[in-house]
């Protein structure tokens, strides 16, 4: 049994562990109701954005003609795996990371794959040699906006179009609660295709100034970059949710440690106290002897 001393340091040590990861899990409960906000904010505008360009594209030349939505023969896959900048934050990061890997090893084994990262974490694994990380953009995260976003989604429109690359796939863990993140991969470009709405007519009777074809392809971009930027606030929003998660639960488990740690302290406490009473009465004994 390991002697009183020791006991007590751990007991310190373990305790001031405590300290830290109760803090912490405050400090990253304080930031999720912040990014939570955000991105239930953003995800009606999102949404009804994607619905007004679906109404729009049904059964429109204008857009199956739209260079963000032609399917191309894919040789060049890029991949745009987004974490976080710092870890303790459970399987948060991992998820993503096995999941690009996922994809390298198996739908997309027999093209040529160029890897994106944002996000500290994604940088320092994919920097291997054995992948192929063409950028990098962790900064993004330290000043999260949406003009940050409008940039970035831009350098990807440029890479599609100037057809460096045929397919572009983002990697992300979508937020559903504090407690729940859904990893997800999505098809960034080209833009899927919009299938028929209420057999070829328009659920809405708009009209449209200067002509369907213009605002489609003004429409097109900005969705795009409204995609982005949805993907960047649910994994701001689902890394404050993991964090606060996993600080919960090391807190709970540093508790049960130092209620384990007291009883064998208490323990050892005994056992050396009898033996000193033992120790005692033997010598008195002797000398009554």
């Amino acid at each position: 049994m390991a002697n009183l001393k020791e006991i007590r340091i751990r007991i310190t040590s373990v305790e001031s562990t405590k300290q830290i990861t109760s803090a912490m899990k405050m400090v990253a409960a304080s930031k999720l109701r912040k990014a939570q906000d955000a991105i239930i904010m953003m995800r009606p505008y999102a949404a009804k954005m994607h619905e007004i360009l679906q109404d729009l594209a049904s059964g429109s030349e204008a857009a199956a003609e739209n260079v963000y939505t032609q399917e191309r023969e894919t040789e060049k896959v890029l991949l745009v795996a987004i974490t976080s900048n710092r870890g303790l934050c459970g399987a948060f990061n991992a998820n993503v990371i096995k999941k690009v890997n996922s994809l390298i090893a198996g739908e997309y084994k027999n093209y040529d794959v160029d890897i994106i990262t944002i996000g500290k974490k994604a940088t320092d694994f994919f920097k291997k040699p054995s992948y192929n990380l063409v950028e990098h953009h962790d900064e993004i995260w330290d000043n999260l906006s949406w003009e940050a976003a409008r940039v970035f989604t831009e350098e990807l429109l440029e890479k599609f179009r100037d057809k460096e690359y045929d397919k572009i796939d983002l990697i992300y863990n979508q937020f559903k609660n504090a407690g729940s993140q859904i990893l997800t991969v999505e098809q960034f470009l080209p833009v899927e295709s919009v299938e028929n709405i209420d057999d070829g007519g328009m659920k809405h009777d708009y009209i449209m100034e200067p002509s369907q074809e213009v605002i489609i392809n003004e429409l097109i971009p900005k969705s795009l970059k409204v995609q982005f930027y949805k993907a960047l606030l649910d994994s701001n929003a689902a890394e404050h949710g993991a964090r606060m998660t996993a600080m919960h639960k090391a807190t709970d488990n540093a508790t049960e440690m130092i209620k384990e740690l007291k009883l064998t302290y208490n323990k050892a406490r005994q056992a050396s106290i009898t033996n000193e009473i033992i120790e005692i009465v033997s010598g008195a004994n002797a000398l009554n002897g």
